[in-house]
């Protein structure tokens, strides 16, 4: 288990040697104590977002911390960083600029793999919209399908049910492109018009737009 330091959003002071305010703390049974007086003062800040050096530093550090802080209204805590010792973050970047080349082709060849999955994946997605809606032009299945599946967008093509293309995510998928393509419902929303009022109001003009869509003969 590792040992926790605060980053305080709050002037406090340590309870030992009235340092302060303090930016990083720790907290022993409830006291705030500055990290010279926790026996932390000799280990260096390392910020979240290199993972590779992250990794190297924290192994190579007899001993470590995770500094976390408060998001504020989400009553949890984040990852800020690691504090490590300056010897065991010096011998990680070496070893992570002696390797950069390698890693730098293997995020590329990880890069391009997702971009050739991504574009198999919005393929199929177009083909179900497709079978699903036989009446719906190539052109719209393939912008609704390209929209709902962006990678790491939350959006509908990419929830479980979407990368499975069950039949109701991706029937989801095309009334949201009608709804904001083919009605003013973004006018409306910009008018004040209460989202769920806003749909009730243009759903049977969608339910037209998609029923004509469903048809197998449509011009």
């Amino acid at each position: 288990m590792s040992l926790v330091v605060f980053e305080s959003q709050k002037p406090i002071h340590c309870a030992a040697c009235r340092r302060g305010p303090l930016r990083l703390l720790v907290r022993e049974s409830g006291v705030p104590r500055c990290l010279d007086c926790a026996g932390l003062g000799h280990l260096v800040y390392l910020p979240r977002g290199d993972a590779a050096l992250t990794r190297r530093a924290r192994e190579g550090s007899s001993l470590h911390a995770v500094v976390v802080r408060r998001h504020r209204g989400r009553r949890r805590y984040g990852r800020q960083g690691l504090l490590v010792e300056d010897a065991a973050l010096a011998r990680a970047e070496r070893a992570c600029l002696a390797d950069a080349d390698a890693r730098a082709r293997r995020r590329e060849r990880d890069r391009l793999r997702r971009a050739a999955e991504d574009v198999r994946f919005t393929a199929a997605f177009a083909a179900e919209i497709r079978r699903l809606f036989p009446g719906c032009p190539p052109d719209r299945a393939q912008a609704i399908a390209a929209h709902a599946s962006v990678r790491g967008s939350g959006r509908v093509g990419r929830t479980a049910a979407g990368r499975a293309l069950e039949e109701q995510a991706v029937s989801v998928a095309v009334r949201a492109a009608v709804r904001h393509t083919d009605t003013e419902y973004d006018a409306l929303l910009m008018a004040g018009v209460p989202r769920f009022a806003a749909r009730a109001r243009l759903a049977a003009r969608i339910d037209a737009v998609l029923d004509g869509w469903r048809a197998e003969n449509v011009s």
